[in-house]
């Protein structure tokens, strides 16, 4: 009787085990595993994206480097920079800058590339067909560059007809749909209209947080710190959904507005 009672805790002992014990440190491994392979993967992606900096030529035919050319043809669409547009891309390099351990360095290529290609354009397709290739199946990752190209194009007064050409010229180059591009603007539309209508000045200076009394200066430096603080940052997005993309880009249309309300309410 004994020797059955032994003989069951053994099996019982032994079920437990390979069904709890070896499979819980089973799994533990597997976690470490995948764990310490993902340590690995970011450490040399890490480090293949500082190399970018070492170069202003491997920067250049990079993902951010022709991204960053891009953002120069619709800037300059339209004959000039605008102070809004600049204020946009500014952040923008602030943003991508945050990733490298020489950031000064990767934002002084950024600003060389940048400086460049706004000069030029002849090359805007080749540009766009270089980083389709790189985006490869990233639809999202597609739609949101997009969706930041145009808000560069609509944050001083709206899309010129010089902008819309260039747009859909990238647009066409990315292998995004004509619905996909107007469903963005008339996002954009849509915000700008609804605020140009409903906007007083008193609210102006209230999304602002300045007063009445302040000066254009002191106004200035309030916009900025706003728009700082709610901008689209092109890097995180592309670890969010669109909803973060249409948030931010909302926010800052509204602020946007309000810059522009004061601004006019001061002449």
């Amino acid at each position: 009787m004994k020797l059955k009672k032994w003989i069951f805790i053994a099996i019982f002992l032994v079920i437990f085990y390979y069904s709890f014990i070896a499979n819980f440190f089973i799994t533990l491994c597997v976690i470490t595993s995948f764990y310490v392979l993902f340590k690995i993967y970011k450490f040399y992606a890490r480090r293949k994206l500082n190399k970018l900096s070492s170069s202003k030529e491997l920067f250049r035919k990079s993902e951010l480097g022709l991204f960053v050319a891009l953002v120069a043809k619709v800037a300059k669409a339209d004959g000039r920079v605008q102070e809004l547009e600049a204020q946009l891309i500014k952040m923008m390099f602030d943003d991508i800058s945050k990733i490298f351990d020489e950031k000064e360095k990767a934002r002084a290529i950024m600003k060389e590339i940048f400086n460049e290609e706004k000069e030029r354009n002849d090359d805007t397709k080749q540009i766009a067909q270089a980083l389709n290739t790189l985006l490869g199946k990233s639809h999202l990752k597609r739609k949101q560059f997009l969706g930041f190209l145009i808000q560069l194009a609509f944050i001083d007064s709206g899309i010129s007809t010089e902008e819309e050409i260039v747009l859909r010229e990238i647009m066409q180059e990315l292998n995004i749909p004509d619905s996909v591009y107007d469903e963005i603007v008339t996002k954009f539309e849509n915000m700008m209209k609804n605020k140009q209508q409903t906007m007083s000045s008193k609210e102006a200076y209230e999304i602002l947080g300045v007063k009445e009394t302040d000066d254009m200066d002191t106004i200035k430096k309030a916009y900025r710190k706003l728009i700082h603080k709610y901008h689209p940052d092109i890097i995180s997005s592309q670890n969010k959904d669109e909803s973060y993309m249409e948030e931010a880009t909302a926010k800052t249309q509204e602020i946007n507005q309000a810059y522009q309300v004061i601004k006019d309410t001061k002449k």
